[in-house]
């Protein structure tokens, strides 16, 4: 977490920054050693004290570090001196990760934590670690007094192990320096501590032995740390660096950030698409998985939209750019879960507030630990210092070594680091399969949720509505009720509006009248006038409204054989009612459009939606992994929100909701059950996903508000993504549960042994520091193992 500050200042840093209003620059500088919040809490202090400094943001997970400063009141240089003023290394931000648009980094670069100075430092320490204990211990026959020091005798041995202590522990030393002068009471300054007053009361064994294991203790943790780290780096290099553009009519490679909307960019198979775009010539199976996580490619053809990093597995495309590269899909993807870890848990906050007390109690205990017991245990040594013969109560050295013991136990870095790493892990886990979470909050969120409310339309179904019947009313023909249908339609942008239009064009009834006065009722459907009179196209309810009752209203003239999607004829009694007819289309899973007037109705057009493949089996799994209830809310009618409830194996369900019905919906849930999870389409479901203690918003690749409001969105559309998402972060929750209290059980048990005697230094760092740091870290890393589900199930 710290380093031994041999790093020189560079004008290179210059590089990595961005000019504001003319004298404002924002510098992100990589400094990979920054890896927990308590090192992070020492660069701020060192920050602080510099004049000119704006803003600072601070990301121990990713290793860096973003500074504002005023240009005229300090400099680039200063600030960098600054954080290695604190004990910290500050890389060359230019680096090939340097793809932010400051210039710098946004993860820190990979590190070589086995041969860098510290290691290198660390494993000649334990070289003569190792040979002083061999000395000592082994070949006794070697170990003479060469020197004597305060006329304390110095052996073979003691000078095999202060070497090992200069060489190892002088960091160690300069780090708790540097805490020290920035007032952090962290780990650094408690083993600085602890080495230097081992090594004055002549316990060097105990010195060099903390000293090398700290050291290498450290080490495990910056490449623990550097793992975390290459998930956020690797889904940074799904966006391409260069694409192939057509210029003035010939083909050049361009970096993609220069590549402007509008542009033509070539993709040939097995190339990764560089930039958001619409495909204007070609075929091709396009493999979407970087972006939204679906396993199988999918089929772009002219007119469709395509995302920056996914790739053409076959066929060539020619895409026009929508987008640039810094407001692509991906990055905007990369973007938010960079920023994720601002958004900090229940856990993290809790762990926070427990380490401001945690810390400075334990160093007082250390204290107390050596200064108490020898007072009241009898006898006395004396002790010859320097010419002068100290009396000191007896067995103090025992005492004394067991209160730096504690002093070793005192830092928290265990559980400090345990959420952070553990959010990090999750969220990066979920971006490659398709889920972008926006804050560790969020994660927790979801993995504590009661019950679940989705949506239908978009949701539980495709959203891909289509006409499946069209039944006039009144002895007119299927054409005239579609083409009045298509009239009162058209400014709407209401999916059912658009099916019925498409229905029109591909049938050919001709074009509709424009219609003037156009209202649409929200919930309801929509009010025109058309051909001089006002007309409706809606809901039976709406109907009912006006005054007309469809259950007195029959099918004078119809030949009762209306036309069905497809050209197939479906069989059905002239005889009965509107009513029994909408009852009887409703029943089968449709959605049913009264077209007519306030004084009589012309038709019904029936409007289906397919139920998404892996509905069912999603639906199954949420009960299984204890969502306690699983509810469908939906503005459609009774019958048609009972038969996709059936057919996706839901027992409850709210059919003929407003907007603010759903909202008084969620609401009741939460009453009834606790935290709810509310899943739709990140638009027309607003309310109700503002309302909820989670929104997640389905299929939200390439939809800018979905990506911006919801708190959870589904890139892609396949619904078994929400499972995974409940099991992913009910496992994070577990994991952050597991490494927060075992980390402070494995400390409260050593500080209650260290007073007995049971624990010593080397116990101290092994387990209570490196072998906790390590444990919390490989727990989290397995976040990264749960997968989706890839098993339809039966629908």
């Amino acid at each position: 977490m710290s380093d031994d500050g041999t790093s020189g200042q560079s004008d290179q840093h210059s590089r990595d920054r961005q000019r504001q209003d003319g004298e404002t620059v924002t510098a992100r500088l990589a400094v990979p050693e920054m890896d927990c919040p308590s090192c992070a809490k020492k660069v701020d202090g060192s920050l602080e004290r510099v004049d000119g400094i704006t803003e600072v943001s601070l990301s121990p997970t990713k290793g860096t570090a973003t500074v504002t400063f005023d240009s005229e009141r300090t400099s680039e240089n200063a600030v960098v001196a600054a954080i290695e003023g604190a004990g910290y290394e500050v890389l060359d931000g230019t680096s090939e990760e340097s793809n932010d648009e400051t210039g710098g980094p946004d993860v820190a670069p990979p590190t070589e934590v086995w041969t860098s100075q510290r290691a290198i430092k660390t494993w000649i320490g334990a070289v003569f670690v190792t040979l002083g204990l061999a000395v000592e211990f082994v070949v006794t026959g070697g170990n003479v007094e060469v020197a004597t020091i305060l006329e304390y005798p110095i052996a073979v041995a003691d000078v095999l192990f202060l070497v090992a202590i200069v060489v190892s522990g002088a960091p160690v030393v300069r780090s708790g320096y540097y805490s020290a002068r920035n007032r952090s009471l962290d780990i650094d300054l408690l083993m600085g501590v602890a080495i230097i007053a081992a090594t004055g009361i002549g316990y060097v064994v105990e010195a060099a032995t903390l000293a090398v294991l700290f050291s290498i203790a450290e080490l495990l943790e910056d490449y623990a740390m550097d793992r975390a780290r290459d998930s956020l780096r690797e889904l940074m290099e799904l966006s391409p660096d260069e694409a192939t553009v057509r210029r003035n009519g010939e083909e050049v490679t361009v970096p993609a950030e220069d590549v402007a909307i509008g542009e033509t960019v070539l993709v040939r198979p097995g190339e990764k698409i560089p930039l958001d775009g619409v495909v204007i010539e070609g075929e091709s199976a396009v493999d979407e998985s970087p972006i939204t996580g679906e396993s199988m490619p999918v089929e772009k053809h002219e007119g469709e939209d395509v995302f920056a990093g996914s790739i053409a597995a076959e066929g060539y495309l020619e895409v026009e750019v929508t987008s640039t590269a810094g407001d692509s899909t991906l990055a905007r993807i990369i973007e938010l879960v960079q920023d994720a870890e601002t958004n900090r848990t229940e856990s993290e906050q809790f762990v926070d507030r427990f380490a401001g007390y945690y810390t400075p109690a334990v160093v007082v205990l250390a204290i107390l630990t050596a200064a108490i017991p020898p007072l009241l245990i009898a006898g006395s040594v004396t002790v010859g210092v320097a010419g002068f013969e100290i009396v000191l109560p007896g067995d103090w050295r025992t005492w004394f070594v067991r209160g730096l013991t504690l002093l070793v136990i005192a830092c928290p870095c265990a559980f400090v680091i345990s959420t952070p790493v553990s959010v990090v892990s999750g969220i990066t886990s979920a971006a490659k399969n398709g889920v972008l979470i926006k804050g560790g909050n969020h994660l927790e969120a979801m993995g504590a949720v009661d019950a679940v409310a989705l949506d239908k339309t978009g949701t539980l179904t495709k959203g891909e509505l289509s006409v499946t019947d069209i039944v006039p009313v009144g002895g007119r023909d299927e054409g005239e009720v579609l083409r009045r249908a298509a009239a009162l339609e058209r400014r709407s942008e209401h999916p059912i509006a658009t099916a019925i239009l498409e229905r029109a064009d591909s049938d050919g009834v001709g074009d509709p009248p424009e219609p003037t006065d156009f209202e649409s009722l929200t919930g309801k459907g929509v009010r025109a006038e058309v051909a001089g009179e006002t007309a409706y196209a809606g809901t039976p309810a709406l109907f009912d409204e006006l005054g007309l009752d469809l259950s007195n209203l029959g099918f004078s003239g119809a030949d009762g054989q209306p036309q069905t999607d497809g050209g197939s004829l479906q069989e059905r009694p002239p005889e009965g009612s509107v009513q029994e007819r909408v009852a009887a289309l409703e029943a089968e899973g449709k959605t049913i459009v009264v077209v007519g007037t306030e004084r009589e109705v012309w038709g019904l057009v029936a409007i289906a939606d397919e139920v998404r493949p892996g509905a069912r089996r999603a639906v199954e799994r949420l009960s299984d992994l204890g969502v306690e209830k699983v509810v469908m809310l939906t503005g459609d009618n009774e019958g048609t929100a009972r038969a996709i409830a059936d057919t996706v194996g839901l027992s409850e369900y709210r059919a003929e909701l407003l907007p603010e019905d759903k909202v008084d919906a969620v609401q009741g849930l939460q009453e009834t059950y606790g935290d709810v999870a509310m899943v739709g389409d990140g638009i027309n479901d607003a309310p109700a996903l503002a309302t909820a203690d989670v929104s997640v918003a389905m299929g939200a690749a390439g939809t800018d508000t979905a990506l911006e409001t919801a708190d959870i969105a589904l890139l892609g559309d396949d619904i078994r993504k929400l499972p995974y998402l409940y099991s992913l972060s009910n496992a994070a929750n577990g994991v952050i549960r597991q490494n927060i209290w075992t980390s402070l059980g494995v400390k409260a048990l050593l500080a209650v042994g260290v007073p007995l005697g049971y624990v010593s230094v080397a116990i101290a760092v092994v387990v209570g520091d490196m072998g906790m740091s390590l444990g919390v870290t490989g727990n989290a890393m397995r976040l990264s193992r749960v997968a989706p589900d890839t098993e339809t199930g039966a629908d």
